[in-house]
């Protein structure tokens, strides 16, 4: 039987590497001919305008993209007086950071993943807001900046994505039982942490997949070399832009402040046993070394006062045969009818609401925390007095009108450490997982650096 496109098969990375390859060919005979040619000057003296820095699969990174990174790294660095690496290894440290968000970017377009406009401006307009900047001025603050307002769209829809994919591939498949939040609050009952807000830096040398004993001897020096100049006094944050692999290198390895309960169960720990400025010693996990330094520490109040509302609402949602108007006019109707006593608001509720989580228990929504809403539902809770019912107003869900039934400040201690407990558990598997996923997507791309 002769061998067709039909009935060959070739494992994955092959095919990719092929079709890389077959890229490649192409782009040289491309520049070799006419796209060369659209760089030359009349006069006849030729300038490249750019070329490839990278194939990664069936894709490329550009030298501009490169170069770009680094100018913008440079700047960043000199601004936080932080010494430079090598040119080499600052480079270096940036093309991966480059292959590795193509990497994501392609598979993401692979599932289907897209960032629609609206998600987007969403999430801009949000963003504003907590820069208390007006959404129609972002363009011209960030020009005052520097930044270009649709570079800057583009580099917010590829971080949606990115963030898009992760929670598909990692966070979805992370599982924390009841048990493991039961045994870590257990554990911390008698720490100090939990309450505490930590800056903390990090250096992350990675190791392969199936890493031999040679291979993890030889990383574990080179972490210990790294902890001793770093306990020595050599700046920690040019030690992880020269040497950490992970996603926070070119951050200096800052981690930023964060609770205690939002670090990573290994970091916590870490940070139980050493002093702000200090550094601890290599200690490994299953994606490599990490050395980590405690930076500032300050404890806050382990009380947690909340304050709660207790409402109900009604909810119908627009049709083919009922459009907004209607819809409003319908909820105002019923409004009024409760208002006068004609009618009782959960029994309405139980007839019409589209809610099918409260519907049958006459619209209650029972205690809730903020948060808990989307946010018109929240802030128009927080107009209403007691007993008060609200006019028809919209949300993503439909069209409500809403009674407020009571308020009440209570004591979410016990509930705030589960959740802390919880996030911090998630937070150390994420982290892992997020780490170990990188590194076996960037083993199965075919990548060839050319700069």
């Amino acid at each position: 039987m002769p061998i067709t496109a039909s009935t060959l098969t070739l494992p994955g990375s092959l095919i990719r590497r092929r079709a890389a390859l077959a890229l490649s060919a192409l782009l040289a005979l491309m520049t070799a001919g006419g796209v060369e040619a659209q760089t030359r000057e009349i006069g006849g003296k030729g300038e490249l305008l750019d070329r490839i820095a990278v194939i990664v699969n069936d894709g490329v990174v550009l030298q501009s993209q490169v170069d770009e990174k680094v100018a913008e790294v440079t700047k960043r660095l000199t601004e936080q007086k932080t010494p430079l690496p090598a040119a080499s290894v600052l480079r270096s440290q940036i093309t991966e950071r480059l292959i590795t968000e193509e990497i994501q970017a392609q598979r993401a377009s692979k599932l289907g993943i897209k960032v629609t406009d609206e998600a987007l401006n969403t999430a801009l307009r949000n963003m504003a807001e907590q820069n208390h900047i007006a959404f129609a001025q972002l363009p011209d603050v960030l020009a005052k900046e520097g930044i270009a307002y649709p570079e800057y769209r583009e580099q917010m829809r590829r971080e949606m994505s990115q963030s898009m994919l992760r929670n598909r591939d990692v966070f979805s498949r992370m599982y924390i039982s009841p048990r493991e939040v039961d045994q870590l609050v257990a554990k911390q009952a008698s720490g100090a942490e939990t309450n505490g807000e930590y800056n903390v830096s990090h250096i992350l040398l990675s190791l392969p997949e199936a890493a031999t004993a040679a291979q993890v001897d030889q990383v574990e020096q080179k972490a210990r070399d790294i902890y001793d100049r770093a306990s020595k006094g050599e700046d920690f944050g040019q030690l992880a832009v020269t040497y950490s692999q992970a996603q926070s290198a070119l951050d200096r390895g800052q981690l930023g402040w964060r609770k205690g309960g939002e670090l990573p169960t290994f970091i916590s720990e870490i940070i139980a046993k050493i002093k702000p400025g200090q550094v601890a010693s290599p200690v490994r996990t299953p994606s490599g070394f990490h050395i980590v330094k405690l930076n500032e520490a300050r404890v806050a109040d382990a009380t947690v006062m909340v304050q709660q509302v207790h409402a109900r609402h009604i909810l119908i949602k627009t049709n083919e045969l009922q459009d907004d108007e209607t819809v409003r006019g319908r909820l105002q109707a019923l409004r009024e009818r409760i208002i006068k006593g004609t009618e009782d608001f959960a029994s309405i509720a139980k007839a019409v609401s589209e809610d099918p989580g409260s519907a049958s228990e006459g619209g209650d929504l029972g205690w809730t925390s903020p948060g808990t809403f989307v946010p018109e539902f929240e802030s128009t809770l927080a107009t209403l007095k007691t007993d008060e019912i609200s006019e028809p107003f919209r949300t993503q869900y439909g069209w409500h009108i809403m009674q407020l039934l009571g308020r009440r400040t209570q004591d979410m201690t016990a509930e705030d450490k589960r959740r802390k407990a919880y996030e911090q558990l998630r937070a150390g598997k994420a982290d892992e997982e997020t780490e170990l996923w990188l590194r076996r997507l960037r083993d199965e791309a075919y990548v060839d650096i050319r700069n």
